[in-house]
């Protein structure tokens, strides 16, 4: 599933391509053929990205909204579209482009009460500049619950998925089954801040990149990583290799049904 800073980069993308413009929009596939009637021939305001949420917002407070999930795959392009091929949930055009969305887990027409429902369901998001930290926090300080969890809950943190979370936790020598109401302010305040970077980081270059400089493959004289989700990492799928930071091998175990990868001696507490 797309992490946050990849929606982030479809909002953006998406407004340069149709922001101001009347669009048309279709369903190839006949699921979402409702919803384009109702968007068809308006003009797409603007965009944004909540988390994993991304929304269009459409003249006549029509609001697109998209959550990709698992197989869910945006295309587009300048010009006539292609002819459709498999199962398009939504094309939407205009005189300049076409985007295509495929196989996403959500695709619907919301009023604004129900973008206000959304927003309100979700934690901050550490690329927005709207987030309260603190608002995580207060959920965070008073749970017993794993904080490698709490942070992939999105009803605490929103836009952080397994890659982030692990390898922030690791960057703090956090353990990921340390309870919540064990992080200190000064910890969450840490925590924090490293996301917002390394997501502000990932959103701009559209990869995620968590080493620090002195464990680059260059400076360490190894071999990048090979991997279909690209960047250099610490733990994130490394399970029994050495740690760049101490040599211990990668510990891997599950936490609510994913994989979860940490160092026992970097992140001991």
């Amino acid at each position: 599933m797309p992490e946050g800073h990849t929606i982030h980069r479809l909002a953006a993308r998406h407004a340069a391509l149709f922001a101001g413009d009347k669009v048309q929009a279709a369903s190839p596939q006949g699921r979402f053929a409702e919803g384009a009637a109702r968007l068809g021939g308006t003009v797409l305001e603007s965009t944004e990205a909540y988390g994993k949420h991304l929304l269009h917002h459409h003249a006549g407070e029509l609001t697109l909204h998209v959550h990709l999930g698992l197989y869910g795959k945006v295309t587009d392009g300048p010009g006539e579209p292609p002819p459709p091929v498999g199962q398009i949930r939504l094309r939407l055009t205009s005189d300049a482009y076409w985007l295509d969305l495929r196989g996403p887990t959500a695709c619907e027409v919301l009023t604004p009460p129900e973008v206000a429902a959304l927003r309100a369901r979700l934690g901050p998001d550490p690329l927005r500049g709207d987030a309260d930290p603190e608002r995580a926090y207060a959920r965070i300080r008073r749970s017993a619950t794993p904080l490698a969890a709490l942070l992939l809950d999105q009803s605490v943190v929103a836009g952080t998925g397994l890659i982030f979370v692990t390898e922030a936790l690791f960057r703090a020598g956090l353990p990921p089954l340390l309870p919540g109401r064990e992080l200190t302010p000064a910890g969450w305040a840490e925590l924090w801040a490293d996301l917002v970077e390394l997501m502000t980081v990932a959103a701009r270059h559209g990869r995620i990149d968590t080493v620090r400089d002195a464990h680059l493959p260059a400076a360490m004289g190894r071999p990048p990583r090979v991997d279909r989700h690209g960047g250099e990492v610490y733990v994130y799928r490394r399970p029994g290799a050495p740690c760049h930071v101490c040599g211990t091998k990668v510990s891997r175990g599950e936490l609510v049904g994913r994989h979860l990868y940490w160092c026992a001696t970097c992140q001991a507490g």
